[in-house]
């Protein structure tokens, strides 16, 4: 008997140590997957030395550049020519400070996005035709650059220790935009270095010495920017789109090896903090508008890296981050649109030649092809390329091989995102046709958030129908704590209830309870409970809200609560972008807006006794809100005749 127990506490400890090992395994792989596999000793071994990196051809390599498509030459250097000694408008302190005196960010950041949009076109000019004809404007370029007092932009002053205003010169700080022009500058000494010693050695010393004061000692020297994550913070898009543009920089500028070695390792172990709170299903809580600088700025990191290694830095079989990259086109609806919870706009430009390398990189066919047809989308190829120059340089190279690719859109019939708790079902795979319903749950705390835990979009034939109006342009009321008085943000603006008078609330603990995802050939059910996103004023038991999308027949929206107690109206709101019309007591047509186009109608059925209905037009002045839906969009409120403490609402949308 001694002996069997004996022999059952070994068998016992065995197990634990083997569990362990398999748990301490699985941990290692998703906490601090780059800094822990890359150690700065293993980096010091596969690195590439600066001198011997050549991710693309100098401008010096005439056939490097001129094996280029003829269109694609002739269209850069046509753009870089519109530039021919042109003036390089200051950018102005008092526009500077439009910023804190009323909130206006867009004037100076139009004067600092136009001269690096400028530089860069006129590099890739010169790179083009190799004339030399464009050097004089592209020393203009970078001069100015450089002489500016800060390289980021006023929304973003707050990283400095005496705050918003106007920039210190004494604390250089590394915002989004400060990055990415060391990372404009950088392309620009590795492209032209030659062409620019030969006008004066010391443009590309001022180059080194201005790049290594405001970013490569920088952030090398201080671990506070938030955007790093090394104090334990949550972080967001900023994360990985610094560290892109802040490696760049290192790759090609940092002289001193130990030091290159040191600021890699330091950006493997802020992405590290970006990559051990994200989501295993790849679910970026920004929306689809930001996935380009989240998950795909951590790709052109991953793709910085592997070509300066040779290949040996490599996570592209890691599942997270191939599912980060899925994301994209899971939340693609049709055409140009894509599910837009978040600060997202409902119609996308995304880079083609992005999607299409992420998916080659992990080796996903179905993406690939879908970069191919967005690069047919947007015409890629025939035109000028715009974008970032760190975006363009592996556009160019890898054009052929996108535009031989097979085109394909990922009309998938269903995807569920579990932790972010978003889902998107279609009535028939492999189309566009009929309904299309999305909706999510989470949190009001999520990157960008607005407050709508439980809404939904519905889609007829792949174009809108119900809405979700997504962001205006950013102020600074965007990223106050006043945030929440904008009415883009409100769930009362969102395809939610008010109940008793009472929105949801901003925070993480307004959240979704009790979610269920449930899908087969003929349904896809959504159900969850919203009672706990409002805050307790609102006097709600429960709020249980189950959406039904029936393939080829109707969507079903039932909301069914039980309330502590009646003060108020309940109203229900739906947004939507197309003209709502009165056909009969239960029953609103939504038309085309455009009367010249023959688009599908949509019709919502209710309760014919149960509600006064009511059609407010709100009109857009907002270029952002109108670049997605023109002049007006509308919010049908639906308001219950008789609120009972508990009772079961329903909505059908359905198509002829």
């Amino acid at each position: 008997m001694r002996i069997i127990k004996i022999h059952n506490l070994i068998l016992c400890l065995l197990c634990i140590v083997i569990f362990g090992y398999f748990s301490n395994a699985a941990g290692e792989d998703k906490l601090n997957l780059l800094s822990n596999k890359y150690p700065e000793d293993h980096l010091q071994q596969i690195l590439l030395p600066a001198a011997d990196w050549y991710p693309f051809p100098k401008a010096s390599d005439r056939e490097g550049w001129s094996g280029l498509p003829a269109k694609v030459r002739t269209n850069h250097i046509a753009q870089a020519e519109k530039h021919l000694n042109c003036e390089w408008e200051t950018p102005k302190a008092s526009v500077f400070l439009e910023y804190v005196r009323n909130g206006n960010r867009s004037n100076y950041q139009g004067v600092s996005f136009n001269r690096r949009s400028k530089l860069a076109e006129l590099v890739l000019g010169e790179c083009m035709e190799g004339r030399g004809r464009f050097m004089d404007d592209v020393l203009n370029g970078i001069w100015t650059i450089c002489e500016e007092t800060y390289w980021g932009v006023p929304a973003h002053l707050s990283l400095q220790q005496k705050g918003n205003g106007l920039p210190d010169v004494t604390e250089p700080t590394v915002d989004l935009f400060a990055a990415e022009t060391g990372m404009l500058l950088s392309w620009t000494y590795y492209l032209l270095g030659d062409q620019l010693d030969s006008i004066s050695p010391l443009i590309n010393e001022r180059i080194l010495y201005e790049v290594n004061r405001r970013i490569l000692d920088v952030n090398l020297e201080r671990d506070d920017f938030w955007w790093m994550g090394l104090k334990g913070n949550k972080v967001n898009n900023w994360n990985p789109w610094v560290c892109s543009n802040w490696l760049t920089s290192v790759l090609i500028l940092e002289q001193n090896p130990e030091r290159r070695i040191q600021s890699v390792h330091k950006i493997l172990r802020c992405l590290d903090q970006f990559l051990n709170h994200y989501p295993e299903d790849g679910g970026c809580d920004e929306g689809p508008n930001y996935w380009g600088r989240a998950a795909a700025s951590l790709y052109d990191c991953l793709e910085l890296l592997n070509c300066a290694s040779k290949g040996e830095i490599d996570v592209f079989d890691k599942p997270l981050i191939r599912e980060m990259g899925r994301y994209i086109y899971r939340t693609f609806i049709n055409d140009r649109y894509f599910i837009n919870f978040a600060d997202a706009s409902a119609i996308v430009s995304i880079d083609p030649s992005l999607v299409y390398r992420y998916g080659k990189s992990i080796r996903d066919e179905t993406m690939m092809s879908f970069g191919s047809y967005m690069a047919g989308k947007q015409n890629l190829g025939q035109n000028y390329i715009k974008g970032s120059i760190g975006r363009v340089l592996p556009t160019l190279f890898v054009l052929d091989e996108l535009n031989n690719t097979e085109p394909a859109a990922p009309f998938f019939r269903d995807f569920w995102l579990p932790g972010l708790q978003v889902m998107g079902a279609r009535s028939y795979e492999g189309s566009a046709k009929g309904l299309y319903l999305a909706a999510k749950g989470g949190h009001n705390a999520e990157s960008h958030n607005h407050n709508d835990v439980g809404s939904f979009i519905v889609y007829i034939d792949g174009f809108p129908a119900i809405i979700d109006v997504g962001v205006e342009t950013y102020t600074a009321k965007t990223f106050s704590n006043r945030r929440y008085e904008i009415w883009t943000m409100q769930s009362a603006y969102h395809n939610l209830p008010t109940i008793n008078g009472i929105m949801q609330k901003e925070g993480e603990k307004y959240n979704a309870k009790d979610v269920h995802y449930q899908n087969n050939e003929k349904k896809t059910i959504f159900s969850l409970d919203i009672a706990n996103a409002y805050p307790e004023e609102a006097g709600i038991d429960f709020w249980k809200r189950t959406m039904i999308l029936d393939r080829g027949k109707q969507i079903v929206i039932q909301d069914e609560y039980k309330l502590k107690e009646v003060r108020e109206e309940l109203v229900l709101s739906l947004m939507t972008w197309k003209e709502p019309e009165w056909i009969r007591d239960g029953k609103i047509r939504l038309q085309e807006p455009d009367k010249t186009k023959k688009g599908k109608e949509v019709f919502i059925e209710f309760g014919k006794n149960k509600y006064k209905v009511n059609i407010e037009v709100i009109k857009i002045s907002d270029n952002r809100l109108k670049s997605s839906w023109g002049e007006k969009v509308y919010r049908i409120l639906f308001t219950v005749k008789e609120t009972l403490p508990g009772d079961e609402l329903r909505f059908y949308i359905k198509q002829l």
